[in-house]
This record gives C-alpha cells, sequence and structure tokens, in this order.
C-alpha cells in the first residue's frame, strides 16, 4: 500500500540521483496573485518522471533486475526508466506511439534503452509492451498506476512543503493520475487544509470524466498537443487516490496551453512541453479559485519537440493577441493598400505578410479581399485597430 513512509524512503533513495528544483515565484503569471513554478522541466531527463521510475527500479529484487524491465510511455517515462535501469545495470526495452516526438524517441535511446514503436497512441504501447512482458518475461514499470512509480512522484509533495511551507493551493497535470496521486497524497497527509488541483488537456480529459461519473471511464480517442498526458483512461490505484485526496480537475484547450508555454518562454525563460504547461494554463485562463491564495504550478516536463515549438508559439501569438489575421474588403483601385497599411502602422502594429486576392467570393464584382497578418500588443489593440479601419471606411471581415 501506498503509505507517507513509503514517499520519506522514495525521497532518501532519490536524494543522490536527482536534481532538487527550486520554486520559482512568478507573480507575472496571473497579476494579483502569488503563483510559484516547481520547474521539473529543469529535472534530469527533463520530466518529474525519473522520480517514480527510478524509484521503482531500485525496489526490485535481484531475481526481477536480472530479467530486465519494460515500460511503455509517450516519452517521459521512457526516458525516466531508461536512466534508471542504466544507472542499475540492467536492461530496458521501452514500447512508445509511433507518433512520439523524435526528441524524445531519440532521447530514450541515448539513456541506454531499446526502442519498440508501435502504431497508436499511449495505450496501444501499453498492450504491446504487456504482450512483450508476457512472451519475455521482462519486469513491467508502470507509467502511472504503481505504488513504487505514486510514492516516487510522491516526493515532490515533501519538497513543497519543505520549500513554501504556508502553500494554499498546488496545481498539477493529469494523464493517468501518477503525478497527482503521489503529490496529494503527500501533501494532504500532512497539510490536509491544502487544495490540490488537477489539470487535463479537453482533448483528453480521462480522469475529470472518471471522477465526475464516480467510476473509471476509457475515452474512444484523445487528441492534443499535450501529448504527455494523453491518456485514454486513469489506473486503479490512482483514481482511488485522486478521489479522496484531489480538490478538482479542470481542463484546458490546446490555444491556451500554447498561451501558456508561450508565456513560460517569454516571461520566465522556461521551455515546457504541452503536458508540462497546463498547470499554467489553468491559472492563467481563470479556471480555479486561487485568487490571493500562495499556490504553486506544476511544470513537470520541457521535453518538447523542437519541430513544433514553432507551431505552438504561433497559436500562443493568436491566443494571447499578440498576433492576428486581418481581412478587409476594399474596392479594387490604386491606394486601398497604402490606406490601410498607413492605419495599422498608425496604431503601432506591425504588417508581417500581406495577401490580395482578387478572385475570392466579394460581395462586388469590383472588390478584392486583403488579408494582413500583423503583431499586435493584445486583444484591446486588436480591437482598436478595426474600429479604426471601420470608422476610415474600410470593411473589416472577421
Amino acid at each position: 500500500m501506498l503509505t507517507l513512509d513509503k514517499i520519506y524512503h522514495a525521497s532518501f533513495v532519490l536524494k543522490e540521483v536527482l536534481r532538487r528544483t527550486d520554486l520559482i515565484a512568478a507573480p507575472q503569471i496571473v497579476p494579483g496573485t502569488h503563483i510559484y513554478l516547481k520547474p521539473e522541466n529543469l529535472q534530469l531527463t527533463g520530466s518529474f518522471k525519473v522520480r517514480g521510475a527510478y524509484y521503482k527500479i531500485s525496489q526490485l529484487s535481484d531475481e526481477e533486475k536480472a530479467k530486465g524491465v519494460i515500460a511503455c510511455s509517450a516519452g517521459n517515462h521512457a526516458q525516466g526508466v531508461a536512466l534508471g535501469a542504466t544507472k542499475n545495470g540492467i536492461k530496458s526495452l521501452i514500447c512508445l506511439p509511433a507518433g512520439a516526438p523524435i526528441s524524445k524517441v531519440e532521447a530514450t535511446k541515448k539513456y541506454g534503452a531499446e526502442v519498440c514503436l508501435v502504431d497508436g497512441v499511449y495505450d496501444d504501447a501499453y498492450q504491446k509492451a504487456l504482450q512483450l512482458k508476457e512472451e519475455k518475461g521482462y519486469t513491467f514499470v508502470h507509467p502511472f498506476d504503481d505504488e513504487n512509480v505514486i510514492a516516487g512522484q510522491g516526493t515532490i509533495g515533501i519538497e513543497l512543503l519543505d520549500q513554501l511551507p504556508d502553500v494554499e493551493a498546488v496545481i498539477v497535470p493529469v494523464g493517468g493520475g501518477g503525478l497527482i496521486s503521489g503529490v496529494a497524497y503527500a501533501i494532504k497527509s500532512l497539510r490536509p487544509n491544502v487544495k490540490i488541483y488537477g489539470v487535463q488537456a479537453s482533448g483528453a480529459p480521462s480522469m475529470a470524466v472518471s471522477l465526475s461519473h464516480k467510476h473509471i471511464e476509457r475515452l474512444p480517442n484523445v487528441k492534443t498537443i499535450a501529448d504527455g498526458i494523453a491518456v485514454k483512461e486513469p489506473g486503479t490505484h490512482t483514481f482511488d487516490i485522486c478521489s479522496h485526496y484531489v480538490d478538482d480537475i479542470v481542463t484546458v484547450s490546446d490555444d491556451e496551453i500554447s498561451t501558456a508555454i508561450l508565456s513560460l518562454i517569454e516571461q520566465q525563460k522556461l521551455v515546457a512541453e504541452g503536458a508540462g504547461a497546463v498547470s499554467v494554463a489553468a491559472a492563467m485562463f481563470g479556471k480555479l479559485p486561487i485568487e490571493g491564495k500562495k499556490t504553486v504550478c506544476l511544470v513537470s516536463g520541457g521535453n518538447i519537440d523542437v519541430t513544433i515549438l514553432s507551431r505552438v508559439i504561433n497559436r500562443g501569438l493568436l491566443k494571447s493577441g499578440r498576433s492576428y489575421v486581418l481581412t478587409v474588403e476594399l474596392m479594387d483601385r490604386p491606394g486601398q493598400l497604402v490606406g490601410v497599411t498607413s492605419i495599422i502602422a498608425r496604431m503601432g502594429a506591425n504588417v508581417i505578410s500581406v495577401h490580395h486576392d482578387r478572385a475570392g467570393k466579394a460581395t462586388d464584382i469590383n472588390a478584392c479581399y486583403l488579408q494582413v497578418v500583423i503583431e499586435t500588443r493584445n486583444q484591446e489593440h486588436i480591437e482598436k485597430i478595426k474600429e479604426e479601419l471601420n470608422r476610415s471606411g474600410y470593411h473589416v471581415i472577421d
């Protein structure tokens, strides 16, 4: 059974292995609040997952270690298991979804693991890992539904109470539930009044749906940029622990996640992956009652594929009003483009690109469409530009 003693034992075992991630005060994330970040994206392997994986492997018997270990993962647990196994001189085989970011696949190999790519998502990789476990006799290291893994993740809760004794709320990313189970159990056992909130992607709300319906449910599919928490079904242990110790679980959209990633880069100089940024997204977009409370957002990982980072940043710019695609219907005559761009410049925006379309389905045979991508300050700035264009006789199309 999961106990507080086991979590303290995990802290002792991990002391010589892990990097202690310090809290970062980040009040500008949500003006008027007391936000702190727990940057597990700066942890060894780039995520919190090494905590649970290493502790689980450290507790295996000699017989289990001799057989080697197998795991399944969207990427971060894979790296944790690979590192833990290599440091303990154990063979490791990791099943990953074929669509996992290349950076995570290559990092897993560099930590010493053999990789098996499986078509589908995390749950398909999970079934393949179970199949190989039975065929080859490997010891299976579950990414979240294992009490030793949960105990390892729970060491974050112990650290948080040491670092911020008067913490009032903790916001935790949720996929299968291993992280929030460990953190919630540790903190609630020591400080029952601290609120523990979970956050899932709106495209993968398996734990939120299951807790709402009071029984474990399996989603037919999941779709989110937060691949690290794209889990169809929570675990048995994690569901039970969350039912007892978690105060609420909310969801955030991919656009909100992208905005949080952008804010962390700009304001905190931290690179977070989608799963790691959901806690910050929930705070930024007012999903939880944290006004006036000392709140910790757990940034669980930073292993974002650089090939999609630019797309995520662009989504964040659009969502936060820092970028806007302006469409204006014009009469096709000389001077129209100059008139529009002059207003944009006068209003303090910057033109990134211009597309002039004469072949569109305009309302007038002599009309055309002008599409301008502009850099702006915020949503209010965008509205003022649109108002000025309309006031000057141009027809802005939303």
